[in-house]
């Protein structure tokens, strides 16, 4: 495995780990002021629900920077277009995709160490599975720089986290009977649907199709991509049926409650 960096590479990507994590701390307390200033309930919540409350601002932020950066590399520029580029897509790779790999590496340090601090109020054991399974993964592809299209596939999926700290923060407040509660649902089931489930089968379908490029990759790499994609997808498939029943009694509790006010 070749972990030779250049002069700029050896320079963007730890100072990009220490940026993520600078990150996370600042608004971890930007969150904890405008909370408190903005919102009358957060002085009465509990120092854990403050913690996680704090904790989720962060979160959503990373997710929205990570789901930003990930679509226009794959969507918008030229980085991964055929015929573009001599280098064959899985040997495709920018300085931006290093740092933002970098400041994801700092954000799931950051947060994995707050949920074995809090272990396990602020997630359980699938937590850690899956940051894991992600540092492991965005470390891999860093330090070798290979199959950077598909981490920033895996990135991409981020983009559902707002959602799911929205749901968090509505339901700590009282609102699950709100209709903000409601949509928000039906957009996460929307959301995870297309991120996490049809964007995962476009996933293993390109590592099909570019299997000849993919078995060019290192031993460890290779064997990793064939092992921790199929366990992030089954961790999605199960966070999916959650989300579903879910969705489903939201939906059922507001069609009674619809009902109740006509009678």
């Amino acid at each position: 495995m070749d972990v030779s960096f250049g002069p700029e590479e050896q320079i963007v990507w730890p100072a990009s780990v220490l940026a993520g994590i600078l990150m996370c701390a600042a608004v971890y307390d930007i969150t904890r002021e405008v909370s408190s200033r903005c919102y009358k309930g957060y002085d009465g919540l509990n120092e854990l629900h403050k913690v996680e409350w704090n904790n989720r601002g962060f979160s959503t932020v990373h997710a929205l920077v990570a789901a930003a950066v990930s679509f226009y590399l794959l969507v918008i520029s030229d980085l991964f277009s055929k015929d573009v580029h001599g280098a064959i897509i899985i040997d495709r790779k920018s300085w931006i995709s290093d740092a933002m790999f970098g400041v994801s590496l700092g954000y799931f340090l950051t947060d994995l160490l707050m949920i074995l601090w809090h272990f396990p109020s602020l997630g359980g054991k699938e937590f850690l599975l899956h940051h894991g399974l992600s540092m492991y993964a965005i470390s891999l592809a860093l330090l070798s720089g290979k199959g950077h299209v598909y981490i920033l596939m895996v990135l991409f999926t981020e983009a559902t986290t707002p959602f799911v700290n929205l749901r968090w923060y509505l339901d700590l407040a009282g609102r699950k009977d709100s209709r903000l509660y409601l949509y928000n649902g039906v957009a996460l089931f929307a959301g995870w649907l297309v991120a996490r489930i049809i964007l995962f089968i476009y996933f293993f379908a390109h590592v099909y199709l570019h299997f000849d490029q993919v078995r060019t990759v290192f031993p460890l790499g290779f064997y990793s991509m064939m092992a921790v994609p199929p366990a992030m997808s089954a961790m999605n498939l199960i966070w999916f049926r959650k989300i579903c029943k879910g969705m489903v009694k939201a939906m059922s509790s507001t069609k009674r409650s619809q009902c109740v006010k006509t009678d």
